[in-house]
C-alpha cells in the first residue's frame, strides 16, 4: 500500500520506509490541486510582469538584476547547471531517495510554484527506482542543500546520471528504461526543485532512527558487562530515576532491568560491593540524556519534513509572495549536531565499561585482558585500542559545524548553516559507534563465559546472539575478522532483534 503524500503527516518512519525499502509514494488530490492553484496564481504574477526573487530576477547578491521575458525562459536551466557544483563520491542511494521524498512533500503544500509535471517526476523516479548521482560534498546547508538538490534537479531536464536497476548510466536513459517523461525547466521550476533542507532532513531522518535503536544496544551491551562485573543493581531501582525525573534515565534504566530480568545477580544472593564506579552506575543517566535529546531532536525533524521549506514562498490565499530564509538548515543542523556528541558520549560510556573488562585489578575476579594465558596470549588488550582510536575520531567530528559558518556570495549569504557537515560527520560517529558497542559486546561476552551465575533471559539471549558470529577467543587469533563481523551485527540489529524476541520489547523513550 503506497503512503499518500500530504505534506502534513510524513514520520521519520515513512521515511524509512520509501528511502531503504522502495516503499511507494503517491500524491493526495488535494495536494495536486495545491500544485496546480500556486502555479496558476505564479502564472498570472508572471504575465503582469511583477518582479519575483529567482523568478524573473537572479539569485543571491544578483537579486537585484531584472531578467527579460526570454532570460527568464532559460534562467532555471542555467540556475541548476551553476548550483550543481559538489563534488566526491557519489552518496548512498537512501539519502538520494530520502530527498525527493522530502521535496515531494513541501511541494505538496502548494507553495513552491512549480509546475504538477515536476513533483510528478520525482514521484515516478522514486516508484520506479531511479536515483540520480549526487556528490557527497557541496552544500552549505543554506538557501537549501542546493548542490547536491541540484544534481537531482539535472534528471528533470533528462541530465545527469542515476543508478537504476543496480547499473549507473546517463539520466536520460535510465528515465527512458523506466518509461517516464522528461518535464523539462520553466519559470520558477529549478529553483523550486532546490531551495530546502533536504538532504539534512532526509539523511537526520534516517540517522535518528538508526540511534533510537542503537542506544537500545547499548542498553543490552550495559546489561551483559554489568553482570559479567557483578554490579551493584542498587542504581537501576525505578524509584530512584522518578524521585529525580527525568524520562530517559526512566526508560533506560527499566530497559536494563528488564534484559537483566531472572539473573541471579538481582536476587541478592550474590556478594557485590556497596557502590560501583561512575561507569557502571551512571548508565541510565547518561544514555537517558541522549535518548531526551535525541526525542527532542526527533520532534524537529518531523516539524521539518512537514513543513515548506523554500524561498521565495507563494501563499495564493493571500495573493502575496513572501521571500525570506526558510530554507536555513539551523533548525535542524544544531539539533543533530547534538546527537552526534549524545552517540560520543554513550560511546566512551561503554569503553570505560570495557576497560574494566579488561583490567585485573578492576573486573572482579576475571582474568587479565579476558584470556587465561595472560603473558603468552594477550587476550582482548588490542580490542581496546581500535574502540580508543574510534572514539578519538568521535570526539574530532563531535565538534560542533552549526558554529562553522563562512560567507558567501560576496556576502549576501552571509550566515549559514553548515548542516550538511554535521549529518556527514553524524553518520560517521554512529557508524563507529557500532564498532565500539561491538568491541564491548565481544569482550561482555568472553567475560560471561567465565561466570557461574545465571544471567538474566535478555543477557542470555545477547550472549548468543555475540557466540553465533564470534567464537570464545581461547587461543590468541588476529581480531579484525571478530571486530567486522560484530559491527556489521549490531548495524543489522540482530542482537536487538534477538533480545526484544525473548523480553518483549524495549521501550525508545
Amino acid at each position: 500500500m503506497a503512503i499518500v503524500i500530504t505534506g502534513k503527516h510524513l514520520t521519520i518512519e515513512d521515511v524509512v520506509k520509501v528511502a531503504r525499502e522502495g516503499e511507494r509514494i503517491e500524491l493526495h488530490a488535494d495536494a495536486l490541486q495545491r500544485i496546480r492553484a500556486c502555479r496558476a496564481f505564479l502564472q498570472k504574477k508572471v504575465e503582469a510582469r511583477e518582479i519575483m526573487y529567482g523568478v524573473n530576477t537572479g539569485i543571491g547578491e544578483l537579486s537585484e538584476v531584472a531578467l527579460t521575458d526570454d532570460q527568464t525562459k532559460e534562467f532555471q536551466k542555467y540556475l541548476i547547471y551553476n548550483h550543481a557544483a559538489g563534488i566526491g563520491e557519489p552518496m548512498p542511494v537512501e539519502w538520494v531517495r530520502g530527498a525527493m521524498l522530502s521535496r515531494i512533500n513541501v511541494h505538496a503544500h502548494g507553495h513552491s510554484a512549480c509546475r504538477p509535471e515536476i513533483t510528478q517526476t520525482y514521484v515516478d523516479m522514486l516508484n520506479k527506482g531511479i536515483t540520480p548521482v549526487v556528490c557527497e560534498k557541496g552544500s552549505v546547508g543554506a538557501c537549501g542543500d542546493l548542490a547536491p538538490m541540484s544534481q537531482i534537479a539535472l534528471s528533470l531536464m533528462g541530465e545527469g546520471e542515476s543508478f537504476y536497476q543496480g547499473a549507473r548510466m546517463p539520466t536520460k536513459n535510465a528515465l527512458a528504461k523506466a518509461g517516464v517523461a522528461i518535464p523539462g525547466l520553466e519559470v520558477r521550476d529549478g529553483l523550486a526543485a532546490i531551495n530546502g533542507s533536504n538532504f539534512i532532513t532526509a539523511t537526520g531522518c534516517l540517522i535518528i532512527f538508526d540511534t533510537e535503536r542503537w542506544l537500545k544496544q547499548a542498553e543490552i551491551t550495559a546489561a551483559m558487562t554489568l553482570e559479567a562485573l557483578l554490579a551493584n543493581m542498587k542504581p537501576y531501582d525505578e524509584r530512584l530515576h522518578k524521585l529525580r525525573g527525568f524520562q530517559g534515565a526512566i526508560t533506560s534504566a527499566a530497559n536494563i532491568r528488564k534484559i537483566m530480568a531472572g539473573s541471579d545477580l538481582l536476587t541478592g544472593r550474590m556478594k557485590v560491593k556497596v557502590q560501583d564506579a561512575y561507569s557502571m552506575r551512571s548508565t541510565p543517566q547518561v544514555i537517558g540524556a541522549a535518548r531526551d535529546h535525541l526525542r527532542w531532536t526527533r520532534q524537529q525533524f518531523e516539524i521539518e519534513l512537514n513543513g515548506v521549506a523554500d524561498n521565495p514562498v507563494f501563499v495564493p490565499q493571500d495573493g502575496v509572495v513572501l521571500s525570506g530564509a526558510n530554507f536555513q538548515g539551523s533548525p535542524i543542523s544544531l539539533p543533530l549536531d547534538m546527537v552526534g556528541a549524545s552517540i560520543t558520549m554513550v560511546s566512551v560510556l561503554s569503553e570505560r565499561r570495557m576497560n574494566r573488562l579488561l583490567h585485573p585489578a578492576l573486573s572482579v575476579g576475571l582474568p587479565a585482558f579476558l584470556t587465561k594465558g595472560a603473558g603468552m596470549f594477550s587476550g582482548h588488550m588490542l580490542s581496546q585500542y581500535t574502540a580508543d582510536m574510534l572514539i578519538v575520531e568521535q570526539r574530532i567530528l563531535s565538534t560542533p559545524a552549526c558554529t562553522q559558518s563562512i560567507p558567501a556570495a560576496a556576502d549576501q549569504e552571509d550566515f549559514v548553516s553548515m548542516g550538511w557537515n554535521t549529518a556527514l560527520k553524524t553518520a560517521q560517529i554512529l557508524d563507529n559507534a557500532y564498532g565500539i558497542l561491538g568491541i564491548e559486546m565481544i569482550a561482555a561476552a568472553q567475560a560471561l563465559d567465565f561466570r557461574e551465575f545465571t544471567p538474566g533471559k535478555g543477557t542470555r539471549a545477547a550472549h548468543a546472539a555475540v557466540r553465533k558470529v564470534v567464537e570464545h577467543l581461547d587461543l590468541d587469533r588476529p581480531l579484525f575478522p571478530d571486530h567486522n563481523r560484530m559491527k556489521e551485527t549490531v548495524k543489522r540489529r540482530d542482537v536487538l532483534k534477538a533480545v526484544e524476541e525473548t523480553v518483549g520489547e524495549l521501550e525508545t523513550y
